[in-house]
């Protein structure tokens, strides 16, 4: 039975503001943070307020349209407002290291002002708008032919474990990994999926298995540490994950876990597949090794809701992410089509 699924909207555009859905009270709340400052963008991108690879970098684009919004209202001449947007874009593009797609998108609005030279700052804010929301709707299309792209992968009764939060939230809209359970589901197949909590924020647990129990998906939340146990019982088909930057010879920084997930896969025989847009793809970087992994504050392992569950005073470690070399990825499912045994001459084609 064929069916469409509508999902949460991560971002809005209202009233000459940018309204982020703040995803650090999910499940328990709902509430769009109001953004009428770029600051108020970069620390939304730096909290993790907004977070997802495609969705940081469509909030970095209305980032560069609200200081142009900001430098309108405080009367600012062409030159001043160019100067303005050249420290917004250096701000946005240093709220987080790792995910391309933030960098990615900045440089588009960058090489967008420098044909708007000649124009008005009314003119350069409107167009700067208009190319937000044009990266915004793009994402969520390109999302939609990733689920189509991925839901040929999927069997028609099939059990995936997917990690951390790779759904509509994390982007425009629909999802990449979450994209292609849903294509799969609105084509009819029985899909049930198995997410893990992915400490220590645990996205899983908030905000995966948050969106597939609204969109009435069959779920089941795991611990981090039963992956292993589920594999070894044949209870997963496939493991589906998204990215935050793809090397050029294929090697995925992903959620802190999703390594060991591919190691367990690449064991039990179990198809991997990465499911990304080509903004996600870094041909400047040749492999794994040149991602900057984002080290983040020990305290977000240590506490949990700003209770302490470990002892007082001792050293955490808190890797955001990690590299899923390319010989363990079963192929990587981008829009414009799936990348088997992924690599950079294969890669290439796409860009």
């Amino acid at each position: 039975m064929m069916r469409e699924i509508k999902t949460m909207s991560t971002m809005y555009w209202q009233d000459n503001r940018l309204y982020l859905l703040d995803q650090r009270y999910l499940p328990s709340k709902t509430e769009y943070r109001s953004c009428e400052s770029c600051d108020q963008i970069v620390d939304s991108i730096k909290v993790m307020s907004v977070r997802g690879a495609p969705a940081i970098g469509i909030a970095a684009a209305y980032g560069m349209a609200v200081a142009a919004r900001e430098a309108l209202i405080k009367g600012c001449n062409k030159v001043e407002m160019l100067t303005a947007l050249e420290e917004a874009a250096v701000k946005l593009k240093r709220a987080r290291p790792t995910a391309v797609n933030l960098f990615w998108a900045v440089q588009r609005m960058e090489k967008l002002l420098l044909k708007l030279k000649e124009t008005s700052p009314q003119q350069i804010f409107e167009s700067l708008l208009k190319e937000a929301k044009n990266l915004h709707k793009e994402d969520i299309d390109n999302n939609r032919m990733i689920g189509l792209n991925g839901a040929e992968l999927v069997p028609s009764k099939a059990s995936v474990l997917t990690h951390c939060n790779a759904g509509a939230l994390a982007t425009g809209g629909y999802g990449t990994a979450l994209g292609v359970v849903r294509a799969a589901v609105e084509q009819g197949k029985d899909v049930h999926v198995f997410v893990d909590e992915t400490r220590p924020l645990l996205q899983g647990a908030r905000i995966t298995a948050f969106e597939l129990f609204e969109d009435d998906i069959s779920v089941t939340l795991v611990t981090d540490s039963s992956a292993g146990h589920l594999m070894s019982r044949n209870k997963v088909d496939l493991i589906v994950v998204g990215a935050d930057r793809i090397a050029a010879n294929g090697d995925t920084a992903n959620k802190i876990g999703t390594y060991t997930l591919a190691v367990l896969a690449a064991y039990h025989k179990i198809p991997f597949y990465v499911a990304a847009p080509v903004s996600t793809i870094d041909i400047s970087v040749e492999t794994g090794e040149g991602i900057i992994i984002e080290e983040r504050c020990g305290s977000e392992v240590t506490h949990l809701n700003g209770h302490s569950i470990a002892p007082e005073g001792i050293t955490a470690s808190n890797p955001a992410f990690d590299i899923t070399t390319a010989k363990l990825i079963t192929a990587i499912i981008t829009e414009r089509g799936v990348v088997c045994k992924p690599d950079r001459v294969k890669l290439e084609k796409l860009i």
